[in-house]
């Protein structure tokens, strides 16, 4: 259940203890794990301690997300939460840039990923956002698969897998530099000069942002439009609240309502939005 405070417009999650059934692990272990994850992901790996937990991704020579994950330290290494469909590709990325490095990488079918509102044991806390509740990689259990996780990311207007795919979107289109994704101190990775590139020059014209529709939301890559002007196109939803790429230079010039096919949208600013995004009252 996700309720919205009219007057604050802030947004209360509500959702039980589940595991997100299109999530994998991959496990790696040997000598410097860390040092090696840190070397080709967007965010800080290498502080990690045991049962700490960071969000990034690995991106294309281009600067472009190719997998989006959350990375747990362990006493041996590391665990990788990953989209289920993205786990075989993501392996064999990771078995390309080892090199001659004495490491194992596997996918471990033995482990899911539960979430909660309420503290898990050996969990940690959503790295993107403490709003989001915790996180845990564990053994499998007989855990009920419930409903409400993503209609809380979806209102609180977080990214997932689903979203941010492969190949087609930058860091700073999916919010990594608001949310802890992306470390702007660290020293080189793949992608790095581009995603550094964007953050110095505020090139970053698009962003996603959470939506609210007055109909149930139309299908992932429904054009936005205002009148004739393309704003953007619909990503993932649940009922009518659901997320948006935008253009943010054309948002703030719409003068006529944001139309996804038949539905109209209404474009909605996170707390935790530090970016500047104009949104006129037709898109209101």
């Amino acid at each position: 259940m996700v309720a919205r405070d009219v007057a604050t417009g802030m947004t209360d999650i509500s959702f039980s203890e589940q595991v997100l059934p299109g999530r994998a692990v991959i496990r790696i272990t040997g000598e410097g794990v860390l040092p090696f994850l840190h070397n080709i992901l967007t965010c800080d790996v290498i502080s990690l301690a045991a049962g700490q937990m960071a969000y990034g991704g690995l991106l294309s020579p281009q600067g472009k997300i190719l997998h989006d994950m959350f990375v747990l330290a362990t006493t041996d290494g590391a665990l990788i939460d990953c989209a289920a469909d993205q786990a075989e590709a993501l392996l064999q990325k990771l078995n390309l840039y080892k090199l001659r490095a004495k490491l194992t990488i596997s996918i471990d079918p033995a482990l899911e990923i539960a979430v909660s509102p309420a503290p898990l044991p050996d969990g940690a806390v959503d790295p993107r956002l403490a709003a989001m509740g915790w996180r845990a990689i564990r053994p499998q259990r007989m855990t009920a698969i419930a409903s409400g996780y993503d209609a809380a990311r979806l209102a609180l207007g977080l990214a997932g897998s689903t979203d941010i795919g492969s190949n087609a979107v930058f860091p700073h289109e999916a919010n990594f530099d608001q949310l802890n994704g992306v470390s702007f101190s660290k020293g080189c990775y793949v992608g790095q000069e581009v995603v550094s590139r964007m953050q110095h020059r505020s090139t970053a014209r698009s962003r996603i942002l959470p939506v609210l529709c007055d109909a149930p939301a139309t299908v992932q890559g429904t054009s936005i439009m205002s009148g004739e002007a393309l704003i953007g196109e619909m990503l993932s939803s649940s009922g009518t609240q659901g997320l948006a790429l935008l253009r943010l230079d054309r948002l703030a010039e719409a003068t006529a309502p944001l139309l996804s096919g038949p539905v109209r949208v209404r474009v909605q600013k996170p707390a935790w939005v530090r970016y500047d995004v104009t949104i006129p009252e037709v898109a209101q």
